[in-house]
């Protein structure tokens, strides 16, 4: 074990219990984005003692800086770490402050500035490397907010142009690229992704993240419906608690979605990927809500199995 892990005795493969997987096809993980006071090692180390299958890694200053020297190597010393702890990853990369110290998530795709757009798509250029390397199941990334004084026919443009560079990458690295519907963005909405889809010609590498949080946030259809809709380019899935039209990341409970019925129809599309804890601002407590988020998706999933696909559990 080596120095820093969660407690002694904990986190190799060897010396952690038996997983329980009441759905075996579905695979936990947990955000380090909600991990953020936590060294990385301490937090995949954390995640495989409470018998996580994987780990949403947000790359930030704290967590695998892309920015920093010696990217490459140090990716390679979390692979040989995560296949240790046998945790498998997805990249994602919703840092707030990576490139721009005063502007949350600035630079964007949709930036007037094509300088500032540029320094947005080499991050995601790099993670794409990053994915790869570490031999993640996709890459993760989002629109970004509509600037001001810019109309949607040019933002949806600036994206799609952005974006370009990016599946060619990942096309050649061989990781989906899986884009975000995020509250407030340009690309807010399942409808948004398959207007982007349109665009963009439908390349075969463009993929979604499906927030289950925002499902229940502002789409028309119930979370598990959309889980179904989605299905055909499902590439990850992020996973929180959140109330209808309040954009909050809830821990699991607090909210109001009903868990079983979105965990079934998971489990029935076949999604292979993780499902990602994502609770960002609950990183004050974060082992605490690690500790306790699996066992809930267990009991939900436990649910789920006794249920049949499309029915509700209420």
């Amino acid at each position: 074990m080596s120095p820093g892990s969660w407690r002694p005795g904990a986190g190799e493969a060897a010396d952690r219990p038996p997983r329980h997987h009441p759905a075996p096809s579905l695979r936990f993980g947990y955000g380090t984005n909600g991990l953020a006071d936590l060294r990385l090692d301490d937090a995949l180390a954390l995640l495989a003692d409470l018998g996580y299958d994987g780990v949403g890694l947000t790359l930030d200053h704290m967590h695998l800086d892309p920015l920093a020297p010696d990217l490459a190597a140090r990716t390679q010393r979390l692979a040989r770490r995560l296949d240790a702890l046998g945790l498998d990853v997805t990249v994602e990369t919703g840092a707030r402050y990576v490139l721009d110290p005063r502007h949350k998530h600035g630079p964007s795709l949709l930036d007037p500035d094509p300088d500032d757009r540029a320094r947005r798509v080499g991050l995601l250029i790099r993670a794409v490397q990053v994915a790869a390397d570490l031999g993640a199941h996709a890459v993760h990334c989002f629109s970004g907010l509509l600037p001001e004084e810019t109309d949607t026919d040019t933002a949806w443009k600036r994206l799609a142009e952005a974006l370009a560079p990016v599946l060619d990458a990942a096309a050649v690295a061989g990781v989906p690229l899986a884009v975000e519907p995020e509250p407030g963005h340009l690309l807010a909405t399942l409808a948004d992704f398959h207007r982007l889809r349109r665009v963009l010609g439908d390349p075969e590498n463009l993929g979604l993240t499906l927030d289950i949080g925002h499902c229940q946030c502002l789409e028309p259809l119930s979370p598990a419906d959309c889980v179904r809709a989605a299905a055909p380019w499902l590439r990850h899935v992020q996973i929180e608690d959140m109330r209808r039209g309040i954009h909050e990341h809830l821990p699991l409970g607090d909210g109001e979605i009903d868990f079983p019925p979105v965990l079934a129809a998971l489990a029935a599309t076949g999604y292979q990927g993780l499902t990602v804890v994502e609770l960002p601002r609950h990183s004050h407590a974060g082992p605490h809500f690690a500790e306790h988020s699996l066992p809930f998706l267990h009991r939900a999933a436990e649910t789920a199995s006794a249920t049949p696909e499309g029915s509700t559990t209420a």
